[in-house]
């Protein structure tokens, strides 16, 4: 069972002191604490907002992985690395990332359990070696931390922004401009709580859209979008600000066509990020899913577009690194 200890520096509350030891999000942290309690100088305690006082001994059990899931898995993942820290795989399209209240469906966590993958638990026990996670319809690449070491390194890229992400998004109509940069802040919209709108209270969100190529038809543009931020849903609200939409996205979509994909044609197509033990730069990519590849050789120039998402290329094309 794994034990992580920290001191107390000064008066704070629990779920802040750790949300910023454990660069986890307060929710998650709140969570660990009413559920499996934390240690402060030896006292079990089990209130998030407990004042801590400084130099006072906080102990955190991590709870144990279960080491099996009654959940039937009838399906696959495929595994792009492994090794002893990290596992990169490419998310199907429609598989959800984590279990959840509202979920009644297999999960990839299910999927990493059933398979025996060894996890980090550093998460609440549902996000157990969940980095950072893809919608439902988004299909692509993910990093899944084995280990807390690993998780812990990793989350932090995430925050100060050395570990990045690059989407291909099939959109319509074409943006006017080559490269467009959307900074807005998003938060559940008041008109529709299952999309997320642009909204002053909101969370702080960056998004820069690259046009890599138009179709043949020149009705649809396939993008190239970076994330600065990993909001929920950020592509997609981030581009109904410029009334655009995916194709296939019959949430955003301002009139969905009967003849669109039967998903959304959004693709986490490349991550980069330091690795936790060797320190060395490293970049994955996914292959995209059938049914996007299929669209894009009957609608696009095929020998041009594997040019233009050549990683170099890729990262030439966006001129903000933070």
């Amino acid at each position: 069972m794994d034990i992580l200890t920290y001191m107390s520096s000064d008066n704070s509350r629990l779920d802040s002191f750790l949300t910023d030891k454990m660069t986890k999000s307060r929710s998650q942290i709140a969570q660990l604490i009413k559920i499996h309690g934390v240690e402060v100088d030896g006292h079990l305690v089990k209130k998030p907002g407990f004042a801590l006082k400084a130099n006072q001994m906080i102990k955190i059990t991590l709870p144990k992985l279960s080491q099996a899931t009654p959940v039937k898995i009838d399906f696959d993942v495929e595994i792009l690395f492994e090794d002893d820290d990290i596992l990169i795989i490419n998310k199907p399209s429609g598989l959800v990332t984590h279990p959840a209240p509202s979920v009644d469906e297999p999960t990839l966590v299910d999927w990493l359990r059933y398979h025996n993958i060894r996890l980090s638990n550093i998460s609440a026990q549902e996000r157990h070696g969940i980095v950072h996670r893809l919608d439902k319809g988004t299909s692509g690449v993910m990093v899944v931390a084995k280990n807390n070491e690993a998780h812990e390194f990793l989350s932090l890229q995430l925050q100060d922004k050395t570990m990045g992400r690059y989407y291909l998004a099939v959109t319509l109509p074409p943006l006017k401009n080559e490269l467009t940069t959307v900074e807005l802040p998003l938060a559940r919209s008041t008109h529709n709580r299952l999309k997320m709108g642009s909204r002053p209270n909101g969370k702080y969100a960056k998004t820069q859209f690259k046009k890599t190529l138009l179709s043949n038809n020149e009705q649809y543009d396939l993008l190239t979008c970076k994330l600065f931020t990993g909001r929920t849903h950020q592509i997609r609200a981030h581009l109904e600000t410029l009334n655009r939409h995916i194709l296939g996205d019959h949430l955003y979509g301002a009139k969905i066509n009967k003849n669109e994909p039967k998903h959304i044609l959004l693709h986490a197509y490349m991550l980069y990020f330091v690795h936790p033990k060797t320190k060395q730069k490293k970049y994955f990519t996914a292959p995209l899913d059938t049914l996007m590849n299929t669209f894009l050789e009957k609608n696009f120039n095929m020998e041009l577009l594997n040019e233009k998402i050549k990683r170099n290329t890729i990262e030439l094309g966006f001129t903000d690194t933070h």
